[in-house]
């Protein structure tokens, strides 16, 4: 087993399977909304009909298919245009984990409909993201990511049909005049004055705007529904726009970019999508969405039964900002390193910071799925680090604030420049980790809080005249302490009482309450921990219109030279430990090496927020 991992409780295991679904899994899953909509169309066989052509296609391609292997067809379609954080995560659990419980596949799709903001760098790290989540898409580990501008052949021969059959046409009217036109919640809507153009004349246009003859932003073309609906976004809804911008995967084929709202169905429908999972804000494009395929399904484009969009809140959770715009500024500004700043709630920061995919799949399970918005605590996230770390993650012991201990009977009792071997399981609750080993002798290094020359009540480490164990050592009795010219305490002074040391005969002859932990200096190794905290003092800090930059931590980061025991000379970048007494630590996966060790601490032993 590699150095500094473990294993993975089959609780937990279970939670990352990305093979068929495991019945026994679902029936111990806690039940939501959308379980309970999977099982009912599971049961009524509402898409057992259907026929899957290999690949996305039209009604056509898929007739020619053979029936469909997957009884359902989840998708996960980020744009994109940024990293992903902590509510992707979710997202990606929720639709990735629904598929493998159910017998199906999860697509991943690339919505890049926006040619300005789109990248290939945010291409390959939602990739590595979903990777590292545990899950892969398409029905094969190996299989490529489907993208929307791939479709986009489709989705012009479907804004042409819309057009010819009268339910799309183009409008010169300015973004202003179409804003202005749209009406309210207490007004309805006003016709286009090129509402009543013919589906001839329509067609012309919307070629001309292919073809490149006006300009960005001189025409739309819009979906012919109802000007004085109830639900302002069936008032005529934009469906293409002149938009010329190279886009990093066909180009400069386009100048007219499909709306999102008009190419998020089209690109579900060909796909074969079963069950289109969003979040809220979503919800009052639902009519829009269900009128575009039936129309499409109508004249025969694509084919039926068609996907079925539902809404899940999304995930608000407390010291966090998920924006982002707010997010990008964060890095732009120099407020963090980076985007996987430890302190980020994106899904590479939260790598960095020391999170495992198990964690965030406990925590995806964890929190649920509702209708209703709701705030998560951050200590619940947390909680479910300290859970899979505790069964995972080696012990080591570290000192932080590092002040020298000597032994001063050393030399007498066990030798001048003797240095005593000591072991310790890796892991308490699992023997088969083995054992680690280190050395005492007559300097060590403590914890500075570990010593109080005057200590207060209920302090039952080292001071004047008390007893403790050095944790795997020996008993030792504290007898004074050095100060420098300023008063401050430079040096601690202890007697080892003999024939004390952990695991012999004589161990529990001097009983103790106190056990502190510590690190020889004759092998210890000199390490940089980063002690990372919540990076937003207010609970929630852009709610309200608050400037979210003035609730800022301004002790989100502490940089602490310790010193480390040397079984964690071995460590490798991502490798995670609990050290004793102190919390769980990761070695930075960007910074640490063997000469220059690096630890980023990821969570503490307890919530210390929550007092």
């Amino acid at each position: 087993m590699p150095r500094g991992q473990a294993k993975v409780p089959s609780k937990i295991k279970r939670m990352s399977s990305t093979t068929s679904p495991d019945s026994a899994a679902v029936e111990h899953k806690p039940s939501n909304f959308l379980r309970q909509i999977i099982e009912q169309d599971l049961a009524k066989g509402t898409y057992a009909t259907r026929k899957w052509g290999g690949s996305p296609g039209d009604a056509a391609h898929h007739a020619a298919g053979q029936s469909d292997p997957s009884k359902i067809r989840t998708r996960f379609p980020p744009e994109p245009n940024g990293y992903l954080h902590i509510g992707h995560a979710k997202s990606i659990c929720l639709n990735f984990g629904l598929a493998r419980d159910y017998g199906g596949v999860c697509h991943l799709r690339f919505d890049d409909t926006n040619p300005e903001k789109e990248d290939v760098e945010y291409v390959n790290s939602i990739r590595d993201a979903i990777k590292w989540l545990g899950f892969d898409w398409n029905g094969s580990p190996d299989a490529e990511p489907y993208q929307a501008s791939d479709y986009f052949d489709f989705m012009y021969r479907a804004a042409e049909y819309l057009i010819e059959a009268g339910h799309a046409y183009v409008d010169e009217q300015s973004a202003e005049e179409i804003r202005i036109n749209r009406g309210d919640f207490g007004k309805p809507g006003t016709d286009s004055p090129f509402r009543t153009r013919t589906p001839a004349q329509n067609l012309a246009r919307f070629r001309e705007m292919r073809a490149g003859a006006h300009e960005d932003g001189a025409m739309v073309l819009r979906a012919k529904i109802d000007m004085a609906s109830p639900n302002i976004n069936l008032r005529d809804p934009a469906i293409y726009r002149i938009r010329r911008a190279t886009h990093h995967n066909t180009g400069d084929k386009w100048c007219i970019y499909p709306m999102y709202t008009f190419a998020h169905p089209i690109e579900d429908a060909l796909e074969q999508i079963t069950h289109s999972i969003c979040t809220l804000e979503f919800e009052d494009q639902r009519p829009f969405y269900d009128w575009l395929l039936e129309h499409l399904i109508e004249g025969g484009l694509l084919a039926s039964p068609p996907p079925r969009q539902y809404e899940f809140a999304r995930l608000n959770l407390t010291y966090v900002i998920t924006s982002k715009r707010k997010l990008a500024q964060l890095v732009y500004d120099h407020r963090v390193s980076g985007w996987d700043d430890p302190r980020m709630p994106t899904i590479v920061g939260l790598r960095r910071r020391g999170y495992t995919p198990e964690a965030m799949q406990l925590f995806a399970e964890r929190i649920g799925v509702t209708k209703s918005d709701s705030w998560i605590d951050y200590s619940t996230l947390e909680g479910c680090l300290r859970e899979t770390l505790d069964v995972s993650a080696p012990r080591a012991m570290a000192v932080l604030d590092p002040i020298k201990l000597v032994l001063s009977n050393w030399d007498e009792l066990m030798g001048a420049g003797t240095l005593d071997a000591c072991t310790a399981p890796l892991h308490p609750h699992v023997p088969e980790m083995g054992q680690r080993e280190f050395k005492i002798g007559k300097e060590l290094w403590i914890e500075r809080g570990d010593f109080e020359e005057t200590p207060p009540k209920g302090f039952f480490r080292l001071f004047p005249g008390n007893k403790v164990r050095l944790k795997y050592g020996h008993v030792i009795e504290c007898t004074s302490c050095s100060k420098d010219a300023d008063g401050k305490i430079i040096e601690v002074q202890a007697l080892l009482v003999p024939d004390t040391k952990s695991g012999t005969p004589g161990a529990n002859a001097v009983k103790v309450k106190g056990v502190i932990t510590w690190v020889a200096a004759a092998d210890a190794l000199s390490a940089e921990v980063r002690l990372y905290d919540r990076l937003f003092t207010d609970a929630q800090p852009d709610a309200g219109g608050k400037d979210f930059l003035e609730c800022l931590n301004p002790t989100s980061l502490k940089v602490v030279q310790a010193v480390v025991e040397p079984s964690l000379a071995t460590a490798k970048p991502d490798d995670k430990f609990q050290f004793e007494r102190l919390g769980y630590f990761v070695a930075d996966r960007a910074d640490h090496t063997s000469a220059k060790p690096v630890f980023n601490l990821a969570v503490g032993l307890r919530d210390g927020w929550g007092k």
